[in-house]
């Protein structure tokens, strides 16, 4: 893709407002191009996809362009090192002084320690050996990540089945395929506009990573039964447990952000389910939770994380997060789960599951759970994936101290975002 100079100076202008990264990339992105209103279509794509790509190797361009990181040079380097340009298609673009520096740059080879390397914060690095990942498969994880996340679909069985849904995409032109491991979820090929397809207006298909899929999948509603999502959000999970009740029963969707509820009405409409019931909470303490203790069959805990899972859509999170929030969302996550375990009936089920590929949001908080509440029996979750009819589950979970296999889902091993998820049931 050839980048001419009003749109290389509008990608500098944009890097320089997105590099803080004191905001979601992409909220200062939206914000930007509301102000810059001239910009076509194709203007902001390329302005996105120009600064995504520096922020997924920020630390190989820093190194590259010590000891002045400026926005402008991260670009150019990204331009010439990573999409691959020459000097003759930013003619133009570049000042005489650059041109003889990108001579140099095209054959500059920064040495890079393994964070640099994986592309990912020392204190990450860090946790993740601590957590028994060696650095091969660190480096091969943050590779992973450098990459862009594939549009994954997930098939609403309550109007069409993923075969269906399948033949239907295909006629219109789409190429996809049946996921590897949720039996309802489809991988498209590209990133056509899929929310303009009529197939998504009728709610016969929601945008869904397969691992989020597989985590609704954990819960094994069944029809008639009474289920919470602790932490909605948006209700992604939620419409994927409302189908699998066939819209029977009551599933309660709790969140402490009514904003982030509210994008959870239009996709109920879209999906035909009927047995939703949205409501913000004040906190994990609240009375609408103490009036259904010990009255829930399912409750999956979606807990609130680092997000570090999800860096191939949100590679800026790297540079938000530190090492101080994660401790301050561990004691969060385990009064969350502590909470929402009082819900549960004597043989309900209980899931906790995050986004992140940090062990002390995940393992650790899971380990300190069981140890702490011997009312419940931790459940293997390649057991209850297989039985839900999901390819491959065994091959997806490994196990923690206590033996009990938690489901371990990682970019470079099988294409999803990175997820864990740990299963129990409360003894009779």
């Amino acid at each position: 893709m050839a980048i001419n100079p009003a749109q290389f100076d509008a990608v500098v202008d944009a890097l320089r407002r997105v590099l803080p990264c004191e905001r979601p990339a992409d909220a200062v992105l939206s914000a930007y191009f509301r102000d810059m209103r001239k910009l076509g279509a194709q203007d902001r794509h390329l302005i996105a996809e120009t600064i995504f790509a520096v922020l997924r190797r920020r630390a190989f361009l820093t190194a590259l362009t010590a000891p002045s990181a400026t926005p402008r040079r991260l670009v150019i380097a990204s331009l010439i090192k990573v999409r691959g340009l020459n000097v003759r298609e930013l003619d133009g673009i570049l000042t005489e002084a650059e041109k003889k520096w990108v001579v140099e740059l095209k054959a500059a080879h920064p040495e890079l320690d393994l964070a640099g390397r994986a592309e990912l914060p020392e204190w990450v690095v860090d946790a993740l050996r601590a957590g028994g990942q060696d650095d091969d498969a660190i480096v091969a994880l943050g590779h992973s990540m450098q990459n862009s996340a594939p549009l994954d679909l997930r098939a609403n069985t309550l109007k069409m089945r993923r075969e269906d849904v399948l033949a239907a995409l295909r006629a219109a032109g789409l190429e996809l395929a049946p996921t590897p491991f949720s039996p309802v979820g489809l991988r498209v090929k590209g990133k056509p506009p899929i929310n303009r397809h009529p197939l998504f207006l009728e709610g016969a298909v929601e945008v869904q990573d397969e691992g989020s899929q597989l985590l609704g999948l954990l819960v094994g509603a069944r029809r008639g039964e009474m289920v919470v999502d602790f932490c909605a959000g948006a209700g992604g999970k939620t419409l994927a447990i409302g189908a699998t009740m066939r819209s029977t029963g009551r599933l309660y969707a709790f969140d402490v952000s009514a904003h982030r509820l509210d994008a959870l009405k239009p996709r109920m409409a879209r999906s035909g389910l009927s047995n939703i019931h949205p409501a913000a909470i004040a906190h994990e303490r609240d009375e609408r939770i103490k009036r259904l203790a010990g009255k829930i069959d399912r409750v999956l805990v979606d807990a609130p994380c680092s997000g570090l899972g999800t860096l191939r859509r949100n590679p800026d999170l790297k540079w938000r997060q530190s090492a101080k929030a994660v401790q301050e969302l561990v004691v969060k996550q385990a009064a969350i789960l502590d909470s929402a375990a009082r819900l549960l009936k004597p043989g309900g089920r209980l899931v906790y599951a995050t986004c992140s590929i940090l062990p002390q949001e995940n393992e650790a908080i899971a380990e300190a759970f069981t140890a702490a509440h011997p009312d419940f029996l931790p459940l293997d979750a390649g057991e209850v994936l297989g039985q839900l009819k999901v390819e491959q589950a065994a091959s997806l979970c490994s196990g923690g101290e206590t033996g009990t296999a938690y489901l371990r889902m990682w970019p470079h091993r099988h294409q999803t975002d990175g997820f864990f998820a740990a299963v129990w049931t409360r003894k009779g």
